[in-house]
């Protein structure tokens, strides 16, 4: 299916671009998530129509997610868990228990969708380094300090 897109799409293209994906792909996650649209020539047109104003609004989003990742820069989150004593946890940290924390933080902007954990869940006691990312231009590396529950 050939679609334009609305906004930068990672692996895909930016804001603008004719590419063609998946069927499914399109249906059931671009274009209802407003990412995208269909192809077609009436389509394209009012995007030229509406390219500045559409520029406009991404800009201000990759300004507010720099924003949100120059206070996220370095932060060092502790979580605690239940451990036993050889320093593995009895369940594990997800990227829902770390969204969560953050918010608690008071940075509700970060979904769990955002945050990345290279290796999966965390599993064992210390410092683990994670990735935010809050658009696909911004990605912000944090610090996650897991200990043990008392």
């Amino acid at each position: 299916m050939q679609i334009i897109l609305l906004e930068k799409v990672v692996n895909l293209g930016t804001l603008g671009d004719v590419v063609r994906v998946k069927d499914g792909y399109a249906r059931n996650f671009l274009i209802p998530k407003g990412k995208a649209r269909r192809a077609t020539e009436a389509t394209i047109k009012e995007f030229e129509a509406r390219r500045a104003e559409l520029e406009k609004v991404q800009a201000d989003k990759l300004a507010q997610a720099q924003a949100v990742g120059a206070k996220l820069e370095g932060i060092s989150l502790p979580i605690s868990q239940k451990a036993g004593v050889d320093g593995r946890l009895f369940g594990s940290v997800t990227n829902m228990d770390i969204a969560a924390a953050l918010g608690k933080h008071g940075f509700v902007a970060v979904e769990k969708a955002m945050v990345r954990l290279p290796n999966g869940p965390l599993k064992i006691i210390g410092d683990h380094d994670v990735s935010v990312a809050l658009h696909p231009d911004v990605v912000v590396a944090i610090k996650v300090a897991v200990s043990p529950e008392v």
